[in-house]
């Protein structure tokens, strides 16, 4: 996916967010950190614009909440949760760039929970590869990208990595 691609998916996952909730009026959306809370911002600017209206948005760090801390040698580097409204009976949109095993939905709604308790939890994500480890499934899909185990998605976004694109790596590229 191309930059044009990105900012056409990204209007077209806005608009799906608006249907389906029935209009902005209830919506606050959450964006996990780093790039599905950059997604996150893009799609709220969008929201605003078409509903002409201010949303609350929040980002989310998982990292306290992934079950594969204690896994790790390194030390985690924590950056943050910043949602400083209720989510309390709010339609949350919950946004990342890549949904694959369904470890890191499953993280941010453990911590989302913890926040309050929503009327809503819906899933957005920019790309869906599949392979999923539980039960998880996004209720807006920008692309559906069909991958082996081997290959993985990359999403370059202009503000963490100066230029918009999606790209499919083989193993032989993933160096």
């Amino acid at each position: 996916m191309d930059a044009v691609g990105l900012e056409r998916t990204l209007t077209r996952l806005s608009h799906e967010i608006i249907e389906k909730n029935k209009g902005a009026g209830n919506l606050v959306i959450v964006g996990i950190k780093t790039r599905g809370a950059i997604i996150a911002q893009r799609i709220t600017k969008r929201i605003e614009e078409i509903e002409q209206t201010k949303l609350n948005i929040g980002l989310l760090d998982i990292t306290l909440y992934r079950d594969d801390l204690l896994g790790k040698l390194e030390q985690p580097e924590f950056k943050g949760t910043d949602i400083i409204f209720s989510i309390a009976g709010k339609d949350v949109i919950l946004v990342d760039d890549v949904l694959f095993t369904g470890r890191t939905i499953r993280a941010a709604l453990d911590e989302l929970i913890d926040l309050g308790r929503p009327n809503t939890i819906q899933l957005a994500v920019l790309v869906d590869r599949g392979h999923r480890q539980l039960p998880v499934k996004a209720d807006f899909v920008g692309k559906n990208v069909p991958t082996s185990i081997d290959e993985s998605i990359r999403v370059h976004l202009k503000e963490t990595d100066g230029h918009d694109e999606v790209l499919l790596m083989h193993p032989e590229t993933q160096a």
